[in-house]
């Protein structure tokens, strides 16, 4: 466990070797992502000009304290691209000290230059918190989402 009392998180690029740690940053939101997932998704997105991933430390700790997926995908009726964070999780000791605004930030960096017209994140309604983080952040609830999930093969 790694002390966060104040931070002034390093944020980078995701590599290969990061998917433990990735995994279990996402494990403590309650996503049960094992890290060979990880690893297949972080050498796919490798050379990848639509997706990227970032992850955040500290300075002197060995530790990555959270983590933020990002892709872009072509809009069809207007020009550039739509970004979409997929992921954000920060581990329990760093929230509300700067971290997950860092990783968005560079998330928001990337799908900027990247030629994003505008970025998008979903929020289950059960993370009252996060909500409350991505309206401090900028975002503001626009739209409903509708989801249709494939039927389970028995």
């Amino acid at each position: 466990m790694t002390d966060v009392t104040m931070c002034n998180p390093n944020v980078r690029q995701a590599a290969v070797a990061d998917a433990a740690e990735i995994a279990a940053c996402l494990s403590a939101l309650g996503y049960g992502t094992l890290a060979s997932l990880v690893t297949e998704r972080l050498t796919s997105f490798t050379k990848s000009p639509t997706d990227a991933v970032f992850v955040a430390s500290i300075s002197g700790h060995a530790s990555l304290i959270g983590v933020v997926s990002v892709h872009l995908l072509p809009l069809f009726h207007a020009p550039g691209l739509l970004g979409r964070i997929t992921s954000l999780a920060v581990c329990d000791e760093a929230r509300g000290k700067g971290v997950g605004k860092a990783l968005v930030t560079a998330a928001e960096e990337w799908a900027w230059a990247a030629g994003a017209r505008r970025i998008e994140v979903t929020s289950g309604d059960h993370r009252p918190a996060a909500h409350a983080f991505y309206q401090a952040t900028g975002y503001s609830l626009d739209e409903r989402r509708f989801i249709k999930h494939a039927a389970r093969s028995s």
